[in-house]
């Protein structure tokens, strides 16, 4: 027996902006300098702009310099300018440098800024609001509202719901925000998003997008050992053959340093563990002798669009479009995606101002589409386009060598010899076969350098009302226990960052046991789960994590 249908009160604007992260943001303030009178809303889920937001981050300010010339006079959190930067080549004990002369000038990190992002978002909101951008943070959008085949805006604000989701005693239906456009800046693997692409089939002759997992903790070090405006990155070890990834570690203001590690989500092996790759990379000689004497003060984690240029997919639909990381805007290469967000959160405002200032409304905003593939993005994006797929196919030793050849052309030429090549399978896809692999025996947590998930995840400040319906869909229940344990040895347990799995053994045998209220949003279930069974969908607005300044 279906649910009646909700009575919901309405509110129309011009422009409806699903995601508070720097695209929606850089949307909205875009839209208010063009016309003061454009009616234009925010919806947040996290509980405060920023409370969701995780990147590096090393920021390239060239949309920043576009959307707001002056930000330095109007005080943004963009101050300590990159200083060193340094590729490194990691052993278990050792290292060595990787000389940044041979890499075109576009890779270099001089000029750019280490940022909290989170306050980065927090500063742009607050310029947004001053401009009259409505901003509700709190505000889940859970389903897309349809007037024919456009789409007319969002259900947002919905609450109460019991465990079985039915409407509890104090249910509140949440209200439909309808618009003459609606924005999709969800960030990577957008629930919204994920509907309006299977509803369109914007993935129809594009490559399938490609992920990774990044996972960061914010330390407070020695004052001694710490150097404002340094950057390090590295790949190698503790990874090696098993998995693309490589770690950052930014010296941010404040005696504070950004440590994160990232991990391709095309792994074969099913016992792979990133999140002890993580804890595993800290006990490196290099980076203990850093941390040691400090101390951690913020965790998160969050999946990351790694496809690139081929699998960017088509952005509009009727009444909308997709912005920032819900379109896979990542410069894998520079380890950069905030400065393309927020391009193209200028680029829809622009394209969305001039549509309805001509009259429209609900079509296709053609203009944003082409803007994207033909200007600075496409630029910053195609000559980088083949680094990911050679690192899938032939390796890191060899994707370093190609991909740098390959930029070279690109960037003096505008060409490569190797054409475009292609993603191939899904990361879910790339998931191999227990039986073809052995288990990877991981040392245990020091408690000081290195933490279990579940002590770490109390540092992302998550939290989830235990009465609502379970977020993470399962499409069927048996498959955990079913097929991914025997095929797979239940990844699930493992790719997680935020332990919300788990096989629990009984006397009836096994079963399949999901924490949400661990969850921190990263999305890593929806993409890795090898019979893509699992599906990520918004809990109530304000839950999850509540990242100081990630």
């Amino acid at each position: 027996m279906s649910e009646p249908a909700i009575d919901r009160e309405s509110m129309d604007y011009d422009v409806v902006i699903v995601g508070g992260g720097p695209s929606g943001l850089s949307a909205a303030i875009r839209l208010k300098q063009i016309d003061p009178d454009l009616g234009v809303v925010v919806l947040e889920k996290g509980s405060e702009i920023g409370a969701h937001i995780l990147s590096g981050a090393v920021l390239d300010p060239v949309g920043l310099d576009r959307l707001i010339p002056d930000w330095r006079e109007q005080g943004a959190p963009v101050t300590t300018g990159v200083t060193e930067d340094s590729f490194l080549f990691l052993t278990e004990t050792g290292q060595m440098r990787i000389p940044n002369w041979p890499m075109p000038r576009f890779m270099s990190n001089h000029g750019k800024y280490i940022v909290s992002m989170g306050n980065v978002c927090r500063w742009l909101a607050e310029r947004a609001e001053e401009l009259g951008v409505e901003i509700f943070p709190g505000m889940s959008c859970s389903e897309l509202v349809f007037e024919g085949d456009r789409v007319a805006g969002v259900v947002a604000g919905e609450f109460g719901r019991e465990a079985d989701g039915t409407p509890g005693p104090n249910y509140e239906p949440g209200m439909e925000l309808r618009g003459k456009y609606v924005f999709l800046a969800e960030g990577v693997r957008g629930s919204l998003s994920k509907v309006a692409m299977a509803k369109y089939d914007l993935s129809a002759g594009h490559d399938p997008q490609k992920f990774g997992l990044g996972m960061k903790e914010i330390w407070e070090i020695d004052p001694a050992k710490h150097k404002p405006g340094t950057v390090v990155h590295t790949m190698g070890w503790p990874l090696g053959s098993n998995a693309g990834g490589g770690s950052f570690i930014y010296h941010a203001e404040n005696n504070q340093i950004f440590i994160g590690f990232v991990v391709h989500l095309n792994y074969a092996n099913p016992y792979l563990y990133p999140y002890m790759e993580f804890q595993r990379f800290k006990q490196h000689p290099a980076v203990r002798s850093l941390l040691e004497g400090g101390k951690r003060v913020a965790y998160g984690a969050r999946a990351i669009s790694e496809g690139g240029w081929q699998s960017i997919p088509k952005l509009t639909f009727p009444g909308g479009a997709l912005l920032g990381c819900s379109a896979g805007l990542v410069n894998v290469p520079r380890i950069k995606g905030n400065h393309n967000a927020m391009l193209s959160g200028i680029a829809a405002a622009e394209a969305a101002a001039a549509a309805i200032a001509a009259g429209r409304a609900g079509d296709e905003l053609v203009e944003y589409e082409a803007d994207l593939r033909s200007g600075p993005i496409a630029d910053d994006l195609k000559k980088v386009r083949n680094v990911k797929p050679m690192w899938s196919r032939w390796g890191m030793a060899a994707s370093t060598v190609l991909g740098g050849f390959d930029m070279w052309t690109n960037a003096l030429f505008g060409l490569s010899l190797f054409g475009t090549l292609s993603h191939g399978k899904t990361d879910a896809a790339a998931t191999g076969k227990a039986r073809d692999f052995k288990p990877i025996d991981y040392p245990k947590p020091d408690g000081v350098i290195s933490f279990d998930r579940l002590t770490n995840v109390a540092f992302s400040f998550t939290n989830h009302e235990e009465s609502q319906p379970c977020h993470l869909k399962l499409k069927d229940p048996t498959i955990p226990i079913r097929v991914n344990l025997p095929d797979y040895a239940e990844p699930a347990q493992r790719y997680c960052p935020a332990g919300v799995y788990e096989v629990i053994e009984g006397e009836a045998g096994p079963r399949f046991q999901i924490n949400f209220q661990n969850c921190v949003h990263c999305k890593t279930c929806d993409i890795k789960d090898p019979s893509q069974n699992i599906n990520w969908t918004t809990p109530q607005g304000g839950d999850g994590p509540n990242y100081p300044n990630m």
